[in-house]
């Protein structure tokens, strides 16, 4: 069986209805970065901080997976799929897809301040005061700007293996994600779906589809399972 591996941006969810932090809309627009995720920002302001997730975590219970994450999930039926996100939500859970790495941490996730691989599964609002065993403060389980990415060693031995590699929804501006693209086999068929993107330096390798990820997603499922038909 095929190893699709398929690393997922903030587009893929954009159309469940999740702002994204890029776009003109965006989250980034009222926010600086660094006042809500960086080091630097939870020093600085922890109540903020711990404000702008909460009110991203009660805005995700009212969204649902679209059809992109469900093609995702379909794609199971018919090849062994992993998944890279960039993404902090639980849509693809909630589609069904069953290999997910989280990347960037979980909204649905906290961790000590002191020691981040003590966590707890978390779906209601973090308050100043709430403690870990370690007795810190809680934090959201999320990867700030500045700091390690844990999980990105996975990441790659994730994309040496695939037999195809999708981007969906992603810019590819933010690292070290959008470095996975290096790790890509030599035979490796790339894919790359995203309204917004040229294919940079991938273009004349990637198979490019200029669309939103349901309707982009659909053309590649099509092909791949249904011969184009």
């Amino acid at each position: 069986m095929k190893k699709i591996a398929i690393l997922t941006g903030a587009g893929i969810s954009a159309e469940s209805g999740i702002q994204t932090f890029r776009d003109a809309n965006g989250l980034w627009h009222n926010h600086k970065v660094e006042d809500v995720a960086s080091p630097e920002g939870w020093r600085k302001n922890r109540e903020l901080v711990l404000e702008f997730y909460n009110l991203r975590r009660q805005q995700l219970k009212q969204v649902v997976p679209n059809q992109a994450h469900h093609l995702v999930k379909q794609l199971e039926d018919h090849f062994e799929v992993q998944i890279i996100t960039q993404n902090i939500d639980d849509l693809h859970e909630r589609a069904g897809s069953t290999h997910i790495l989280h990347l960037h941490g979980e909204l649905n996730k906290m961790c000590s301040s002191l020691n981040r691989k003590i966590t707890y599964d978390c779906f209601d609002d973090i308050k100043i005061g709430d403690k870990a065993e370690d007795g810190s403060q809680l934090r959201p389980d999320i990867v700030w700007f500045g700091e390690e990415v844990p999980l990105y060693p996975v990441a790659i031995e994730m994309v040496k293996q695939a037999d195809i590699f999708m981007v969906i929804g992603t810019s590819l501006q933010v690292y070290p994600a959008a470095n996975l693209l290096n790790f890509i086999k030599d035979d490796a068929q790339l894919i790359i779906i995203n309204p917004d993107h040229d294919g940079g330096n991938y273009g004349g390798r990637a198979i490019y589809i200029k669309e939103k990820a349901t309707i982009g997603m659909q053309k590649v499922f099509d092909v791949l399972i249904k011969g184009g038909d």
